[in-house]
């Protein structure tokens, strides 16, 4: 197809139709009566022209019916038309006596006509089933009339009636057809934007919850850190002024840390492609060591020993590290003075991964989070990414302390 002819805008005369179209039917479903009164007055009007001025006479088998006959006969094909709309069947039904009685008179008024109109609305309104009864009392009266005057053969009346029937309910099933598709394909916009609406709120839920639990992670380790070594600061300030600033060295290289850290993940939410291409990757296991120094200067001993060649992916690995990045800090915060930690770091085949992290502390915890805590939730949340288990409370008796265990299952190939 040439692109210029794609591309080319509507013709004049069309858009004006089309305007003027949906200003019609837009009219139509705020006044739909107004619409029934006008139309059914030119009907009716129609209708009295005919009898008055003697139409009628042209195709009338009987030029002897009386005027009062002829008038009930006009008004009873023409009036009913008002409700074709709401009770097409009834009014099929009423126009069938009147078409009837004008069959048997030989008055032959055009109105008859008219009950065309009705099928076509049954047709685009009811069930097509009802479209053989109602062909079924149009015919009726021409079968009278054919019986009673013997005008034509039967084949020429049954088969011009049958025609503008079957042309009546074919226009009526089209603008059915039509209506319901437009119908259908508004409903499914109307669901689509739902449908984006509840994507976009629940992408917002989950970035909300990812952020949060970044900034869980970042501040809540590095002010732990930043804690514990203002508070042996503290202590040794009066005996050992050389390790009071070597802690405030300390505090101040975990502040500036946490800082970027900081900003690297409110740059994240910027809009700016620019910014986010230049922003440092997410902490990883090569960032391991730099982590365990700032708790072994916070004051609790760590030990770790790692088993395998790690070669996980940047979005496990940031998942590991974060993991024992929690541990520790639940560690500064509520094992007490004296404890220690071990780490104890698997990797497996195609992915696989087994973190150990326990302590030999003393102070009172609980088997769950604290009340509004996001420490334990946001380990198993980021846990539940990767099909892993996340296992955290206390160790087993005799032994003191607490225990988290990690495991990542193998990596399923996409």
């Amino acid at each position: 197809m040439d692109p210029v002819t794609e591309d080319r805008a509507p013709e004049p005369l069309t858009e004006y139709a089309h305007r003027l179209t949906r200003r019609v039917r837009a009219f139509d479903r705020r006044h739909p009566l107004l619409w029934d009164l006008h139309i059914t007055g030119f009907w009716v009007t129609a209708a009295l022209i005919d009898y008055a001025g003697g139409g009628w006479r042209h195709n009338a088998h009987n030029l002897d019916v009386p005027g009062w006959l002829l008038l009930t006969l006009s008004l009873g094909l023409s009036v009913p038309l008002l409700w074709r709309r709401t009770h097409p069947r009834a009014v099929l039904a009423a126009m069938a006596l009147f078409a009837l009685a004008n069959a048997w008179t030989g008055a032959a008024l055009q109105a008859a006509l008219l009950q065309l109109a009705v099928v076509y609305h049954i047709a685009l309104r009811r069930a097509l089933r009802n479209l053989w009864w109602a062909t079924a009392l149009v015919i009726a009266p021409v079968l009278v009339s054919v019986a009673r005057h013997g005008e034509g053969t039967w084949d020429q009346q049954l088969g011009s009636h049958l025609m503008s029937i079957t042309v009546a309910a074919l226009i009526g099933i089209t603008v059915r057809t039509r209506r319901n598709y437009t119908e259908a394909l508004e409903d499914r916009a109307r669901r689509l934007e739902t449908e984006r609406d509840q994507q976009a709120r629940l992408a917002t839920a989950a970035e909300r919850a990812r952020i949060a639990r970044e900034m869980h992670d970042i501040i809540g380790h590095n002010l732990s850190v930043i804690t514990g070594l203002a508070d042996g600061g503290r202590y040794a300030a009066a005996k050992s002024p050389e390790r009071a600033a070597q802690a405030l060295d300390a505090i101040a290289t975990t502040s500036r840390q946490a800082l970027t850290e900081l900003r690297r993940l409110l740059d994240v939410m910027r809009e700016d492609e620019q910014n986010q291409a230049d922003l440092t990757p997410q902490p990883g296991l090569t960032d391991l060591e730099h982590l365990l120094d700032g708790v072994r200067s916070a004051g609790l001993p760590v030990h770790a020993t790692t088993h395998g060649v790690p070669t996980l992916p940047p979005g496990r690995q940031l998942t590991v590290y974060r993991v024992i990045q929690e541990a520790l800090t639940n560690t500064l915060k509520h094992a007490g003075p004296e404890a220690t930690a071990q780490i104890e770091l698997s990797y497996e085949d195609k992915g696989a991964v087994t973190l150990t992290i326990t302590d030999t502390g003393t102070g009172s915890r609980t088997d769950g989070p604290a009340p509004g805590g996001r420490g334990l939730p946001g380990m198993r949340e980021r846990t539940a990414l990767y099909g892993g288990t996340l296992e955290a409370g206390p160790r087993p008796h005799p032994e003191q302390g607490w225990r988290v265990r990690l495991h990542l299952p193998e990596e399923n190939p996409q």
